[in-house]
């Protein structure tokens, strides 16, 4: 699935046993998101009550509830992948979560990392293919299981995961496949070299072969589509990535980690090989270098948002969540939290900005998915790797308690600059002064090496503040914007016409394109 076990420690606590390693992560990891250099109103401080509402589920005993794939079926019940190769029903998600009651639906799988709802039954995806599971009797358990795709390689390495599937708006079944990350196993009948589409997003129209689509991902563990359909992956920090990204999945691109290029000099491979991949760069100089590379639309800066991002849903409750609606959220497996994203398209590119949402849930954060009363119902484990959380897997629901919270709506890019929507108007008679918004760029090293610290950071001046009549928009003119580069924002004390103190006073936006207009 994820690899970010021992490497994401910092360099200087590798002399120590793993036990003392993971202290000194969560320790390292809460003392960055809460140091000096970044004053925040978030993650790490008291959050104010009544605005999300965290709720753990009781879970069954006989099985361990590794949640590793969510569906909400049409009549509102929940179904749910377990790690170990179950399906489970969760029968009445939106009643008492202490008064839960789960059915075991179906069992047998390999490691199942994903779940959707599709044309009348549930798909997920095996170790070596995406299954069909279907109840034609009508008992409440899965009595067909058919092969719904193939068609990529195994070698028997621990890291050789499936993700998925996803349903785009037409009908298109997408599946992302981890690189095979140290060597193959050694398994007789087994080719010695790399398996095949490793680090590939795949693509099956309706009716048709599953085809290598998209290339250059390392662990992309989250596959979702955004309210136009869009499909859309987050990977993890490692080599060839400096940080963690989410990626807007496209024919012929290539995201940028080189495992799987020797598969893109098959007759079959939409994607152009770039040969030896530069070395010395920074991402801003690969993708302007390297034929088909695609920047993400988003980074998440390391460690500020997360250290290992996971599954991706899109908001499409109305407003039923609060005033999100439309927008991405992200999980996070290592800081055991919940991410929010806005996106928004510049010359036809998509490229936006990363929120904190909600931290200190009580496992690694695998996947989400909204209820049919708007609530969210979050999948938890953290076996094989380190999290904050204080439970090895779980299940919660985050609820939104109706109180609208005083948050960045949106941050959108302007040819000068941002312009900033908050969730509620701010206090009358006060005009933020320029100090109040502190914006720092930086981009990241292109690099096989693993990870990458934030590099060539360049201050922004904001030079001038503008206040909409309605006051709940802020245009900031700035100096020094650099296409390419995650501009970090940080800010005052504002507060709303109401008296709230900001909920996160924190944004971090990927500028790849500055608008002209």
């Amino acid at each position: 699935m994820i690899h970010f076990s021992l490497i994401f420690v910092p360099r200087k606590t590798k002399g120590f046993a793993p036990a003392v390693r993971t202290v000194l992560l969560a320790w390292w990891s809460l003392l960055l998101i809460n140091g000096p250099v970044l004053p925040l109103s978030g993650a790490g401080v008291e959050k104010p009550r009544g605005v999300y509402e965290l709720e753990p589920y009781a879970l069954p005993t006989e099985s361990k509830f590794e949640v590793s794939g969510i569906a909400t079926l049409p009549d509102g019940r929940a179904a749910l992948t377990l790690r170990k190769g179950e399906v489970w029903i969760l029968e009445n998600p939106l009643e008492d979560p202490s008064r839960a009651r789960f059915r075991r639906f179906a069992s047998g799988l390999h490691e199942p990392l994903g779940l959707a709802w599709h044309d009348g039954a549930l798909y997920t995806a095996q170790r070596s293919e995406i299954t069909r599971m279907e109840d034609r009797n009508g008992d409440g358990v899965a009595d067909a299981y058919e092969t719904a795709a193939k068609g990529w390689g195994l070698s028997g390495n621990y890291h050789e995961y499936a993700y998925g599937p996803v349903f785009d708006h037409a009908g298109n079944l997408w599946v992302t496949l981890n690189v095979t990350i140290g060597s193959p196993a050694k398994i007789s009948g087994h080719r010695a070299g790399p398996p095949l589409w490793r680090g590939w997003a795949m693509r099956q129209a309706p009716g048709g072969e599953l085809l290598p689509v998209a290339a250059g991902l390392r662990s992309p563990f989250g596959l979702g589509t955004n309210l136009e359909g869009d499909v859309f992956a987050t990977d993890q920090q490692g080599n060839w990535w400096g940080t963690c990204p989410l990626v807007h999945l496209r024919p012929g691109k290539f995201y940028g980690h080189g495992d799987s290029i020797p598969d893109m000099r098959r007759p079959e491979s939409p994607v152009q090989d770039p040969g030896t991949l530069p070395a010395g760069l920074t991402v801003v100089e690969a993708a302007e270098r390297i034929p088909g590379f695609a920047l993400p639309a988003v980074w998440f800066p390391y460690v500020k948002m997360g250290q290992s991002t996971t599954g991706i849903v899109c908001d499409r409750t109305g407003g039923a969540f609060g005033p999100f609606a439309g927008q991405l959220f992200i999980g996070d497996f290592t800081l055991a939290q919940v991410n929010r994203v806005f996106l928004e398209k510049v010359d036809g590119e998509y490229q936006g900005a990363c929120f904190p949402f909600m931290d200190r849930l009580q496992s690694a954060v695998l996947q989400m998915a909204f209820l049919s009363d708007g609530s969210m119902i979050v999948g938890e484990s953290n076996r094989g790797w380190n999290s904050l959380g204080s439970r090895s897997f779980g299940l919660e629901r985050i609820r939104w308690t109706g109180t609208t919270p005083f948050e960045i709506q949106t941050m959108e890019a302007t040819p000068d600059g941002f312009r900033l929507t908050f969730t509620e108007p701010l206090e009358a008679g006060v005009t933020p002064e320029p100090t109040q918004f502190v914006i720092n760029g930086y981009t990241y090293l292109y690099q096989q090496a693993y990870g990458s610290p934030e590099t060539d950071t360049l201050p922004v001046k904001v030079e001038q503040v503008t206040v909409s009549d309605d006051r709940r928009r802020v245009t900031l003119r700035c100096v020094g914007l650099r296409a390419g580069y995650v501009h970090e924002l940080a800010l005052g004390a504002l507060r709303s016409a109401t008296g709230q103190a900001l909920r996160y006073n924190r944004a971090y936006y990927t500028l790849n394109r500055i608008p002209t207009r």
